[in-house]
C-alpha cells in the first residue's frame, strides 16, 4: 500500500488520482471514477468530487493507496 501525503484537510478524489500519479489528467480520472474502477474504503465510488481525508484508502487498477 502506497502512502500519499496531502497538505490540506481533504482532497477530492479526482485530484487525488492525479496527485498519486494514477492518471495524467482530470478527464481520465473522471472516466475511471464513472466506470466504477475506483473504490474508497472498500466501497465502489462514482463521485469524482468525493472528499478524502487522512486515513481513507483508495484502490484503483489493483493498486492501493492510503491518504496521510
Amino acid at each position: 500500500m502506497k502512502k500519499v501525503k496531502i497538505t490540506s484537510e481533504f482532497i477530492k478524489l479526482d485530484q487525488f488520482l492525479k496527485w498519486a500519479d494514477v492518471t495524467s489528467s482530470g478527464v481520465e480520472a473522471k472516466y475511471m471514477v464513472q466506470d466504477g474502477e475506483v473504490t474508497v474504503n472498500g466501497e465502489p465510488e462514482e463521485r469524482r468530487g468525493r472528499k478524502l481525508y487522512p486515513g481513507d484508502t483508495v484502490e484503483v487498477m489493483g493498486k492501493k493507496f492510503i491518504v496521510e
